[in-house]
């Protein structure tokens, strides 16, 4: 798969309309994770040092067409221009008059953001012909469309898939870094080829065991998953979260990881408590004697060795999903213990985005300390299941 390289373009005194992935988590208007407006500015950079003029478009949550304030990319305007050094214009109008006026009057070098896309219902329309007239809209005055909200190209949205119909495109540094790592991933992997998976459900990672199975080495699965793994196995798992619609497919897999030689590591161990907060009282117990009245919420610490030892092994890794309750520190040893081994992988590591690359951030790692942090966690896991991407697939259009 190739794009337009952003460097063939000619952006001097050019409008460029970039879409960024400003998806961080806010609480109480304070950025908690600013690494994904951090991935942006080598893109941003380029752009403006090279005398465009940038109009950038970006989501926060899901607001479902309507404002919410607590999702305005107000305050990641303020932190986009605290990591550029220098102010940028931020518009509380994504379309319409006004916000084609300041789109307008940018000159060389300054940045407008729009405030949050999803904003408009429109953007994230399932009606083709709806989608076209606002991403119209957007397209209006500009004479370029870059690519760099990776976490997004997995949706076929407005500021994503229909304006690279419209302008002259190409994909950002950050999109096309993506890509190729996950080439890596996927085609001819140096192995041991290992790959963890953690977070709560197996139905968001079934697909990607699916496709994946036949090509690791080494399969490790923890979180809240792997409860519907151990009920899948005859284990009692207590008030752990489960999908028991999943246990016959879950069974399934097992089966075919052992036909395929593949090792596939559950916990043996697992941290519990009577009930889903931080300061709940953990308790070890065996994976096969968790209580009735219990949930786990880590994996313990013997399968915490047991999968970083497996993953320090391998020459490729992939990790998506956190092992338990990062968040709560009684819960977050799993997470950490596997971060670290992370860190030693001689090849490549790679942290899968979300929830993962906010782990290793708040559980104090660098992000020099792995392989490759990914920006988009489902944009991630929809290219390793085998899935089309619209937005990246779009870049090709003639």
């Amino acid at each position: 798969m190739s794009f337009t390289a952003l460097q063939s373009f000619d952006v001097a005194g050019k409008r460029v309309l970039l879409r960024c992935d400003f998806n961080v988590p806010i609480k109480g208007g304070v950025i908690r994770d600013d690494g994904r407006i951090r991935a942006s500015l080598p893109t941003i950079n380029y752009l403006i040092d090279h005398g465009a003029s940038v109009v950038i478009t970006a989501h926060l949550g899901r607001p479902k067409g309507l404002r919410n304030p607590d999702m305005s990319l107000a305050p990641v305007a303020a932190r986009l221009g605290e990591l550029l050094g220098k102010p940028l214009l931020f518009s509380p109008e994504i379309v319409g008059e006004r916000a084609t006026a300041k789109k307008a009057a940018l000159q060389p070098g300054q940045i407008l953001l729009l405030e949050n896309i999803r904003y408009e219902a429109a953007e994230t329309s399932k009606d083709d012909a709806e989608r076209a007239r606002f991403a119209a809209e957007l397209a209006a005055g500009m004479e370029f469309f870059v690519s760099d909200g990776f976490g997004a190209v997995h949706r076929k949205h407005a500021s994503v898939y229909d304006v690279a119909k419209i302008l002259p495109s190409a994909a950002g540094f950050l999109v096309a870094a993506e890509i190729e790592v996950l080439k890596k991933l996927t085609q001819n992997p140096e192995r041991p080829y290992g790959v963890v998976l953690g977070g709560a459900k197996v139905s968001d990672k079934i697909g990607v065991i699916k496709n994946l199975l036949g090509k690791v080495n080494v399969l490790a699965i923890g979180g809240g998953m792997l409860f519907t793994f151990l009920a899948a196995e005859g284990y009692e798992i207590g008030n752990s979260l489960v999908e028991l619609e999943l246990l016959p497919e879950v069974r399934k897999l097992l089966r075919e990881a052992k036909e395929l030689g593949v090792e596939l590591l559950l916990p043996t161990d697992i941290v519990v408590a009577p009930a889903f907060s931080a300061d709940a009282t953990p308790t070890l117990v065996s994976s096969s004697a968790i209580p009735a009245d219990q949930m786990g919420l880590d994996i313990g610490p013997v399968s915490a060795a047991a999968f970083g030892a497996a993953i320090e092994k391998c020459h490729t890794v992939f990790w998506n999903g956190p092992m338990g309750v990062f968040e709560f520190p009684n819960f977050a040893n799993g997470t950490a213990v596997l971060a670290n081994s992370l860190t030693k992988v001689q090849g490549i590591s790679v942290v899968g985005g979300g929830d993962s690359a906010a782990a290793v951030r708040a559980l104090g790692f660098s992000d020099d300390q792995f392989g490759y942090i990914s920006t988009g966690g489902g944009a991630s896991l929809e290219y390793l299941e085998g899935k089309t991407l619209p937005g990246i697939e779009v870049l090709n259009y003639a």
